[in-house]
């Protein structure tokens, strides 16, 4: 984990006892500092520290007054306050000042462990809820892991900032969305900005996997553990070991089944078929379904306590019909994908107009062969209206071409992109409020004031 943590403690047999316990744990950047003013001035130098440990009492500033210092500094900084004194007043002030927890030497590895993994995640948790009060324009710039995602739409790259925050952690992430949302991809950013990033990273369809074939292809066996086995196998939980392991199409999994998966979350622990050895499963989940799992629930077809225990964290990709503004860019990372020469080509005006009009049933998937057949149709040539499936060509475009600038012009207008696809599906639906505004996922008021300002109401 690349948590930066910071242990202030004047007894260095204490600090090396913390520093390995915490680096047996996963724990990589741990720092250590015996002067608690060298400390103070390694924070007001802007170096990053996620957590401190601080011992109470030491020689020249006391660890209440060091508290005080650092959250005044930089109150997210989380703050777990060492003692060998047993004084309640003493934890109640701590705790008035801002610490998180108090705890009493000796320390034992687990408690550390257990206080530190979930002081940082209350800060991961804060961050996000912050992220998400935020209104501050979100930057474009995103994180490398996550640079595979072309992206300028802000409601995805606030999804993408706080998947950057949950990577840093072990929480089970559930990403849900349509089916051509990326949600594979997301999976592999969040793995490739974790501290498991040099390790496997094993994707597992659900809905492909046969029941019968569940304990083999999971938990291994052993050489003779059923008809068939002719040799040893490792299984998923195994070959993944220290990575990242995907579950997509999660609500596909029969309920028989995901009583044995759950039992894994629970316990961390499982036996290879035909051996009593109980192996840790030291893996990262990350589950992904397009399906309602919170219906799937209220209906009895999904374990509600694996449900929830997925569901660590939430990740929900928007459908390429709510981020238009990003087919030019995503039409440009397909075509440089498919040759200089098509890049160079590009899309016409009117046909990139064609595509901000579509709705996208398929999602980013349907953009990327759209463009691969329309490309096989451009003969070379720039590709135009022309060479666009017919059922893009007659989607009903109620503003002209020429108004619908592409979104990676200087000029481009989200609104204008926005108009153009809500009028569209309100044509296509009938002028039915109630039908479009299920189509567009959003609430009939909502739809009524847009068609108001529109002059359609």
């Amino acid at each position: 984990m690349n948590d930066s943590i910071l242990v202030v403690d004047d007894e260095p047999y204490f600090l090396d006892t913390v520093r390995r316990g915490l680096a047996h744990a996963g724990f990589r950047n741990v720092a250590v500092e015996s002067d608690p003013t060298r400390a103070l001035s390694r924070i007001e130098e802007g170096n990053a520290v996620d957590l401190v440990l601080l011992d109470v009492n030491m020689p020249e500033m006391d660890g209440v007054t060091l508290l005080s210092h650092i959250r005044g500094l930089c109150p997210d900084i989380e703050c777990i306050m060492v003692t060998a004194v047993n004084d309640t007043r003493i934890a109640v002030d701590c705790i008035k000042k801002g610490a998180y927890d108090y705890l009493m030497k000796p320390v034992t590895r687990e408690d550390l462990v257990f206080t530190v993994s979930r002081a940082l995640e209350r800060k991961r948790l804060l961050a996000v809820y912050n992220l998400g009060r935020s209104a501050d324009n979100v930057p474009a710039q995103l994180p490398k892991a996550f640079s595979a995602i072309a992206t300028r739409s802000p409601v995805l790259i606030r999804v993408l900032q706080e998947a950057e925050l949950h990577a840093g952690s072990n929480v089970p992430v559930l990403i849900t969305g349509e089916s051509g949302t990326g949600k594979e991809l997301l999976a592999r950013a969040i793995h490739g900005a974790s501290s498991r990033a040099g390790k496997p990273f094993t994707a597992i369809n659900m809905a492909s996997l046969a029941s019968t074939l569940f304990d083999a292809e999971f938990f291994g066996h052993t050489k003779g553990a059923f008809t068939g086995a002719q040799a040893e196998r490792k299984g998923y939980l195994e070959t993944s070991d220290k990575g990242t392991l995907f579950l997509d199409e999660i609500g596909h999994l029969p309920q028989d089944l995901q009583g044995k998966l759950l039992r894994v979350f629970q316990e961390g622990e499982y036996m290879k078929l035909g051996t009593s050895r109980v192996m840790k499963a030291d893996i990262r989940f990350i589950a992904a379904t397009n399906a309602d799992l919170t219906a799937l629930v209220e209906e009895g077809g999904f374990r509600k306590d694996l449900y929830y225990r997925l569901k660590g964290a939430w990740l929900h990709l928007p459908p390429l019909r709510e981020r238009l503004e990003d087919v030019p860019l995503l039409a440009a990372r397909f075509l440089d994908e498919a040759g200089p020469q098509a890049a160079e080509k590009g899309v016409t005006q009117e046909a990139m107009s064609l595509l901000l009009a579509y709705h996208y049933p398929g999602n980013v998937r349907e953009l990327k062969s759209i463009l691969a057949a329309a490309l096989n149709l451009a003969r070379g040539q720039r590709i135009g209206p022309e060479s666009l499936p017919s059922y893009v060509r007659e989607t009903v475009r109620t503003v002209p071409p020429q108004r619908i600038r592409p979104a990676d012009s200087p000029a481009a207008s989200l609104a204008e992109v926005e108009k153009a696809h809500i009028v569209s599906v309100f044509e296509k639906s009938g002028r039915n409020k109630m039908q479009t505004a299920r189509l567009l996922d959003i609430g009939l008021n909502t739809l009524r004031r847009k068609l108001k300002t529109y002059g359609l109401d």
